[in-house]
Formats: structure tokens, sequence, C-alpha cells
């Protein structure tokens, strides 16, 4: 019993030397994840100007949360969302439109916060420093269709590429590593390696056809340390994510999801309801937290490695909480292949002219909309 337990311990090390011991992976910062309802909520919830309860942001189901919208004469449903923009722009199941709206009525309030911060010269240098540049960042987003903003933290955020009301297919791109509100649009030299440049690839890519959501709506894991390696956050956003595919695809359709890195093991922890979602792309991913794609209910497809992606090097192992699991693109994982060619580097598999955006786009093509299309 004794030379058993002493046997595992050692493999235990073995695997978390392997995981953890590659120089950067024990590096980074460890990252909270954003949970809860949005800001605001508390004056949402003692709102009592429309004479009815409003739906409690942190309990209601999206489904509970259209319903109520749908009862209430678009009037009302505006004025909802200038007095609670924050709530209302990040309450999965409310229209998309007003969603859109009351974001960018929510960018402008933080925009002006922020601006006001930035000359309170109470404040110190190093604080009013930021709050400009973050006045200036929001001052950027103005004019983005956001179905998503929170502030808070690093920042969430959620922007759509199209139109997902009418364009009748809808794809989601779900992010890895370092993906917050000040990274998914940077400038890049590329422009299809950010998750904002991702989304206009494929829709791109797609003749325009299919409406594409670049969320970032999950705390993200920061470069490669434990939290990369493990998947509380990918459980934290696996939940928000179920949420929003909720809350779009009675309107959208079925949805496509596209996970890229540590975003894989959020979609593989999400359980997706093929009613919702008509399939999974697993891209650059260090494994999805399974070990074979049956245990999901929805198809699911891997993109081949190119021969520049570092993901490769990463253990497929899952031991004591750390790694995620078999290969998806190894022959036991059961996953269907699709090429990279053209491809190149962890983050270029949206690249203009490659094969796997080719394929992306084929795929999203095929989705069935709620429309029938």
């Amino acid at each position: 019993m004794l030379s058993r337990l002493r046997r595992g311990t050692a493999v235990a090390g073995l695997v978390l030397t392997a995981v953890l011991g590659v120089g950067s992976w024990a590096s980074a910062d460890a990252q909270t994840p954003l949970t809860g309802p949005p800001p605001g909520s508390a004056a949402w919830t003692a709102d009592t100007t429309l004479g009815v309860r409003l739906p409690d942001p942190g309990r209601a189901s999206p489904e509970e949360v259209a319903a109520f919208f749908a009862g209430l004469p678009a009037a009302q449903r505006e004025s909802l969302a200038v007095r609670h923009p924050q709530v209302v722009g990040n309450l999965d199941g409310a229209p998309v439109a007003l969603r859109l709206r009351a974001n960018a009525l929510a960018v402008e309030e933080e925009r002006a916060r922020q601006r006001a911060r930035a000359e309170d010269a109470a404040l110190p240098s190093a604080e009013r420093t930021a709050a400009a540049a973050a006045a200036d960042r929001y001052a950027g987003l103005a004019q983005h269709r956001l179905l998503a903003f929170d502030p808070r933290g690093r920042g969430q955020v959620a922007e759509v590429f199209g139109d997902l009301e009418h364009d009748g297919r809808a794809a989601v791109l779900v992010p890895g590593s370092d993906v917050d509100l000040a990274t998914y649009d940077r400038p890049s030299a590329t422009g299809y390696d950010t998750l904002a440049g991702m989304a206009r690839a494929l829709r791109a890519a797609s003749g325009d056809r299919v409406a594409v959501v670049a969320w970032a709506g999950y705390t993200t894991p920061v470069g490669l340390g434990v939290d990369a390696a493990r998947e509380e956050l990918a459980e934290a956003g696996a939940r928000r994510l179920d949420r929003l595919v909720r809350g779009l695809a009675p309107v959208a359709g079925r949805v496509e999801l596209f996970c890229h890195s540590y975003g894989s093991v959020v979609c593989g922890r999400s359980a997706p309801d093929p009613a919702l979602v008509a399939g999974v792309v697993a891209v650059a991913s260090p494994g999805m937290g399974l070990e074979r794609a049956d245990e999901l209910r929805v198809p699911v497809w891997a993109v081949r490695r190119n021969a520049e992606d570092w993901i490769g090097d990463v253990p497929n192992v899952s031991l004591l909480g750390f790694g995620h699991g078999a290969d998806p693109t190894s022959g036991g994982f059961r996953a269907r292949l699709l090429p990279s060619t053209g491809s190149h580097g962890h983050s270029g598999y949206f690249a203009p002219g490659s094969a796997s955006l080719a394929a992306f786009a084929a795929l999203a093509l095929t989705t069935t909309a709620a429309t029938g299309a």
C-alpha cells in the first residue's frame, strides 16, 4: 500500500514538473474569475418605476429575461436601457438591439467617469494617467457593436460583427490566455491574430453571411502560469458561455463555437446543448478537459497544428487538477480533423487564404439558424 502511494506521488511529481516546470509556466499572476451579476444590479432590482418586478440579474435565466422583455412595450424597454445600461447591456436574453444600445450608453458613461478621474488633481499621478488611458480606450469603443461591456477588473467585452438577428448564421469565438477588454482588439502586425481580428477574418471569409461574436466574456489566464494549467477559470467561463448561447440561439439560431487555445477548455467544460450549438471547433488546443470527443453531445472538430505552433509542446496530461487531458488532434480523441495549411504560429489559424480559415467559414455557413436558413 505504501509503495503504491509512493509511486503515485512520484508520478504526480513528474506530471507537475512537466506541466509547471517549463520556465514561464509558474511565472504568471493568479486570476480570480469575475462572477455574479453585472455592475448596477442593486439599483436595477430596486427600480419599481414600471410597477413590475424586474428579473434578478444574478438568478433569472436567459429564457426568463427574454420572456420579460417580450412583454414590455418598446418605450419601456428603452427606458430601462437608459436608466440601467450596464445591466441591460450584459443581460443574456435581453433583445440584441437593446443590448447594443445599452452598451453604447455604458461605454460613454464609463468614458466620462474615467475622464473626470484623469482630471482630478487629488488623485495620484499614476492613477490619473491610467484613467486617461482608459478614457481614450473607451472613446475608441464608442462606435463598436457591443453585446457585453464590463469594465471591472481587467474588463470583459463581446463585440458583434454582422447582424445576429438577420444574417441567418452565427458563430462565437472563445479566446484563450491574455484576452480582455484592453487586448481583444489591440493593433497587430497581421490584423487577424487578435480576437477581434479573427472575428473579422471569419466574417469576411464567409462572404459576410455569418454573424460573428468576439466573446471576451470570461476571466482568462494571464500568460502560461498555474491558471492556464488548471481548469477553474474555464469552469467559470463555461457557465458564462452557456448563458450567452442560451440568450443568443433563440434569435440567431444554433451557433458554431470556435474555441482558441485555453478557450477550447472553456468550450469542453460548457457541455453545449445540441439544440443551441451546432458544433465545437478546437483551435490550437492544449486539450479540452475531455478524453474523447463523444463526451460532448455536439460534433467536435480539431484543427491540425501547424509546425510553428508552440502548443504542441504542452504535455497532454491530466492529474491532480493540472493539465487538460487528451490531444484533440490525436486519433484516440476521435474529433473530426480540419487542415491548417497556410497558417503560421499559435494565433495564425484565421489567416486569409489559409485552409483552416476556409474550413471555418464552410462550417459556419452550414450552421442552421432559427429562420431555417
